[in-house]
């Protein structure tokens, strides 16, 4: 069964429909990117999908629970990693702890436990403006990860990376995700890292914006570090290019 579904979802402000009758489904343990040109309504589905707007028609279900227009229930990243400046480290990814009733000392205990995994150790006391834009993102992604519930959703979080240090973090994102089995539904205007990490890719296209497109990519995980380099890759590459 799957962990997260929307149903039959239309949304529209005014006159315009900005979204209409999308169906789509998160699997347990998967990476589903949602891939399409600006002003398809990418973000307006997140929204839905986070509980932070209602839609016209549909609903919105995570392990078989309604949870439409119920903000809290789904963790999301945007796409700055919106660390507080003041704040510590070890605060910053512990604050979701925090915020649901634990105590400062035992959230700062649970947290630093995901430090080494998040590739993160040594950091715990440094301010934010003390890390690299990588590692800020590695924080970010510990604090979602710490006030999910199994689920995330991720609009664009690395597209402010450099080349080099995105293909890095790509690498990590899939060997660490499968370790603390967190189900991810990820936005991204990048064919290649759609393809690069996703189980499955949800083709959003049109006016309004429709799911045009469910792409299955076949390769196993975890996958090699050339893997954008061959032809399956490519295939997949042009088939997408093709649909947008």
């Amino acid at each position: 069964m799957a962990i997260l579904k929307a149903e039959h979802i239309t949304k529209q402000y005014g006159d315009r429909v900005i979204i209409k009758d999308i169906n789509i489904e998160l699997n347990r343990g998967e990476i589903v990117s949602l891939l399409g040109v600006s002003g398809s309504g990418k973000t307006t589905l997140f929204h839905i999908l986070a509980g932070l707007t209602p839609p016209e028609e549909g609903r919105v279900l995570l392990k078989g629970k309604d949870i439409t227009n119920r903000p809290g229930s789904i963790s999301y990243m945007l796409q700055k990693d919106l660390l507080m400046p003041h704040k510590k480290i070890i605060d910053n990814v512990s604050l979701p702890l925090v915020l649901k009733g634990m105590s400062k000392k035992k959230a700062r205990q649970e947290a630093d436990r995901f430090f080494d995994e998040f590739g993160l150790e040594g950091t715990q006391f440094q301010y934010p403006a003390q890390l690299s834009g990588g590692m800020r993102q590695r924080a970010a992604l510990l604090r979602t990860y710490l006030s999910s519930e199994g689920v995330a959703l991720l609009d664009e979080p690395f597209s402010a990376l450099d080349t080099m240090t995105k293909s890095m973090i790509h690498r990590w994102y899939l060997d660490v995700m499968q370790k603390i089995d967190l189900s991810t539904f990820f936005i991204t205007h990048d064919i290649d890292e759609a393809i690069f990490l996703s189980d499955r890719i949800y083709i959003l296209n049109g006016s309004p914006g429709q799911i045009r497109e469910e792409i299955v990519i076949g390769e196993k995980k975890p996958r090699s570090g050339d893997f954008n380099l061959t032809e399956s890759f490519l295939k997949v590459k042009r088939e997408i290019l093709q649909k947008l």
